[in-house]
């Protein structure tokens, strides 16, 4: 099935996230230390820590640091107490988006993401306005390499969902959220290094922009992503590649 390159906006997206290397350690802090009070410390036992843990390495994150968010997850030490919040809204062209934040201050955050929107054009909605426009779901993009014979055959052998080949020859893989990291390994075992693993809420209609749209719905997703206690943003909308 074809569908839409995800690996030129990931390969633009990580020359920015290669600036912001700080912000990133957050995020990642935050979500192992809530992966872990929710589900144990044990990666093997928990999914979620697994998964965090391997984006963890991927972005070349000290030992220890990942160590402390264990225990403060686990109640071996003490620290921030973070809950988990999601905001839903539309952006320009009525593009849908989702808003996934960690806080230990709802006022502030809401707040925070409300004068975003408002500043670019957007609107925050109320909870379930759009997230039943989304599939939670694993996600895995291929970079131009391998033939499409080569993906679909591991990637179905080990349990993948779907496979949506782009017009630049890269690949999305689709999987039910606990089966990302088999998949992931599976192909791995086959020579095809992913460039992005993630579990992620997949928009089920896609919505395409171009022109002023696009641009003013790029510069609310980069605002919602500096965001301090924004962990990931979603979004139905469909951006022309950047150069």
């Amino acid at each position: 099935m074809a569908g839409h390159s995800k690996w030129a906006n990931i390969r633009f997206r990580k020359e920015r996230q290669d600036a912001k290397r700080g912000q990133i350690f957050t995020r990642l802090i935050r979500e192992i230390t809530v992966a872990a009070r929710q589900g144990g410390g044990n990666p093997d036992f928990n999914p979620r820590l697994r998964v965090a843990l391997e984006k963890a390495k991927e972005h070349n994150m000290p030992a220890e640091n990942i160590e402390r968010a264990i225990k403060r997850g686990t109640g071996e030490l003490e620290g921030v107490q973070y809950e988990e919040v999601r905001y839903e809204g539309y952006g320009p062209g009525g593009a849908a988006i989702l808003v996934d934040c960690m806080t230990d201050n709802r006022t502030r955050t809401v707040a925070e993401i409300r004068h975003t929107f408002t500043k670019h054009g957007g609107n925050l909605g109320t909870d379930g306005c759009v997230a039943f426009q989304f599939k939670h779901c694993g996600e895995i993009v291929i970079a131009p390499g391998p033939s499409e014979e080569q993906v679909i055959e591991a990637a179905l052998e080990a349990g993948a969902d779907d496979i949506l080949a782009a017009d630049d020859g890269s690949f999305e893989i689709i999987t039910a959220p606990n089966d990302l990291e088999k998949v992931k390994r599976a192909l791995i075992g086959r020579g095809i290094t992913p460039v992005a693993a993630e579990v992620i809420w997949k928009a089920l209609n896609e919505v395409v922009l171009t022109g002023e749209e696009a641009g003013k719905m790029r510069k609310l997703l980069d605002a919602l992503e500096n965001l301090d206690d924004v962990q990931a943003v979603f979004t139905s909308a469909v951006l022309p590649e950047e150069s």
